[in-house]
């Protein structure tokens, strides 16, 4: 290949055709493909690279600590967990086309973390924009942006996404100002986005690290009005013990 072609592949932002040049013309040399059909099995594998490229950009933008599936979650150690329910919810995955939440509630280490990745992961293999973030460092977040007066660019953006994970809520006591904030920003998804919520407190038990009454109501009316909650306070810990075996 001459480096006046090789320019013009890269400037097309063709890098597969590029990389596989040679075995394209292996192919059309063996007349394996007709003149049509060659053309449209390189146009077809170099969709499906751009496609992978942009799904792996966007699984790296969303910040997911680890990238959990669904088929590696052990439903046997946890018998408890309404699989059933749990699988008809992702196997339907109509819950960002419907702007719902999915929210887990359960003592630490029973596997919400991972379920809600699952999503997660499923929702950007699929092409919709998503982010995971921690509750504390996204209340750290929008507490600070108030002080550069950018709040309003940091809310954009959470609520661009189309799909946000906040894992461990009510792991942290917040300030009234991170309350509002926060208040605001899920109040502003709701019925716009879909947003999955982890947290190891029951609803009943949000007014301790919300202190607010009044918001914490408000707050779980607009959650729950289009959310599918999965209880998991039976549930029991997934996390291999000192001396046991993981």
């Amino acid at each position: 290949m001459d480096e006046e072609l090789v320019r013009i592949l890269k400037h097309l932002r063709l890098p597969t055709l590029l990389a596989r040049w040679d075995e394209y013309l292996q192919v059309a040399q063996q007349g394996r493909f007709s003149p049509v059909r060659l053309l449209q099995h390189v146009l077809v594998e170099e969709a499906r690279a751009k496609g992978e490229r942009a799904c792996t950009q966007r699984l790296q933008r969303a910040r997911i600590p680890e990238l959990l599936v669904m088929e590696t979650f052990p439903f046997a150690r946890q018998p408890k967990l309404d699989k059933k329910r749990v699988l008809s919810l992702y196997d339907a995955f109509d819950f960002i086309e419907k702007r719902q939440n999915l929210i887990w509630l359960g003592p630490t280490g029973c596997g919400k973390t991972g379920l809600a990745t699952s999503f997660l992961v499923q929702a950007i293999r699929r092409g919709h924009t998503g982010r995971s973030v921690l509750f504390p460092e996204l209340v750290a977040e929008l507490y600070a942006s108030v002080g550069d007066h950018s709040e309003e660019k940091v809310l954009k953006r959470y609520l661009a996404y189309e799909c946000l994970l906040v894992d461990e809520v009510g792991y942290v006591e917040i300030e009234p100002l991170q309350v509002g904030l926060f208040f605001t920003l899920m109040q502003r998804r709701h019925k716009k986005g879909a947003t999955l919520i982890t947290s190891n407190l029951g609803f009943s038990d949000w007014r301790t690290f919300l202190k607010n009454d009044h918001l914490t109501v408000a707050l779980i009316d607009r959650l729950t009005e289009t959310s599918h909650v999965i209880n998991m306070k039976n549930c029991v810990s997934l996390r291999p013990r000192l001396g046991q075996e993981p």
